[in-house]
């Protein structure tokens, strides 16, 4: 047999702890589950699984996450849809993975019974939850106005996933509780309510864009919203840390081809909850609507800072914000701190003025 290289084997072993990982979260519960019988179960030592997961709540965040993204996809959107539509097929897909009565002491619902606690437990996670449940909602509203134009649509998205993760949470207490096509019929009617959701021309505080000239070698990467490799390419670039992750809509309101790139100063335990909160919503968007009727969009969990360094972006934290806009292959403006990217999209760049 050929001998492993060490990329190879670290690999394997990864693959190796998350298995065994998955079998002992679901077999005993978060809390209840050791590290010490996670890497027995893996065939491994102690070090082994602390060198591939800094600890047990990342281990179960990178869990959850791997099982999310690998999870079938069934790409049934309805035909020709409406907003309305796409919002009740959303709803569904949600409600369908909810547990019944008879699943409560399951293995499956055990295993995600531990998450929100776990992310209540701290203001580490709490701050970037935060601002991924604000990015769900962007990319659902934004789905949704493609359908529904005229109209900002983020807050009805809120008001859906509000309802939605609300219904998680009560399954979760209470299996069996609340008719989930009454939940459906709930999102649905929320598109008829007027929210008040208006989008300003300019946001508060915009930083101020400089001309750049700099080659653009970006590394491939994975597109989060289809499980797609690409390489970006010309557009608009945001470096984006998790407590900033929702600032990208700058930029789409502006009209730019947008890449949304995640960063985070703690990628053993923030990346793979970044991951996971996009891979659920990208589930449902996925029985929803087809993705060529989707915005413009890529999104990206840098978790290596690789993609940060070819925009020029050295040293990330949860508070980067940083864009890049991309014309044949080079970048040509930059801009830096709150409104960043509603700088880059909207500067002329280099050479020209904003009237033509």
């Amino acid at each position: 047999m050929a001998r492993l290289s060490r990329t190879e084997t670290q690999e394997r072993n990864r693959a190796k702890v998350l298995a065994a990982a998955r079998d002992e979260f679901a077999g005993r519960g978060f809390r209840e589950a050791k590290i010490d019988v996670i890497a027995e179960r893996a065939e491994l030592t102690r070090g082994a699984v602390y060198s591939n997961f800094p600890g047990k709540r990342a281990l179960y965040f990178a869990v959850l996450a791997d099982l999310a993204e690998r999870a079938p996809r069934p790409a049934t959107p309805p035909p020709d849809p409406s907003a309305a539509d796409v919002l009740a097929a959303f709803a569904r897909a949600w409600v369908a993975r909810l547990p019944l009565a008879t699943d409560s002491d399951s293995g499956d619902a055990r295993l995600a019974r531990d998450l929100l606690p776990e992310i209540l437990a701290d203001e580490h996670t709490r701050l970037p939850f935060a601002q991924l449940m604000r990015v769900d909602a962007i990319l659902l509203g934004l789905a949704l106005e493609r359908l529904r134009p005229g109209r900002r649509l983020v807050r009805v998205a809120e008001a859906a996933l509000t309802t939605l993760h609300g219904a998680s949470q009560l399954a979760a207490a209470a299996p069996g509780f609340g008719e989930p096509f009454h939940i459906v019929t709930a999102c649905t009617a929320l598109l008829d309510l007027d929210l008040s959701d208006d989008w300003p021309a300019t946001p508060p505080i915009t930083s101020q864009a400089r001309p750049a000239d700099q080659p653009w070698t970006p590394p491939p990467t994975t597109d989060l919203l289809t499980g797609r490799p690409f390489r970006p390419g010309d557009g608009v670039v945001t470096i984006l840390g998790l407590h900033r992750a929702a600032a990208f809509e700058e930029a789409v309101r502006a009209g730019a081809d947008v890449t949304a790139v995640l960063v985070t100063s703690d990628p053993g335990e923030l990346a793979p909850l970044a991951r996971l909160t996009l891979a659920d919503l990208r589930g449902c968007l996925d029985q929803a609507i087809a993705p060529p009727a989707r915005p413009r969009l890529r999104l990206v969990c840098d978790t290596t800072g690789e993609l940060a360094a070819a925009a020029g972006v050295t040293a990330v934290s949860d508070a980067t914000e940083t864009a890049v806009r991309v014309e044949a292959g080079r970048i040509v403006v930059r801009a830096e701190g709150y409104g960043a990217c509603h700088a880059a999209a909207v500067d002329p760049g280099p050479g020209r003025s904003s009237g033509g």
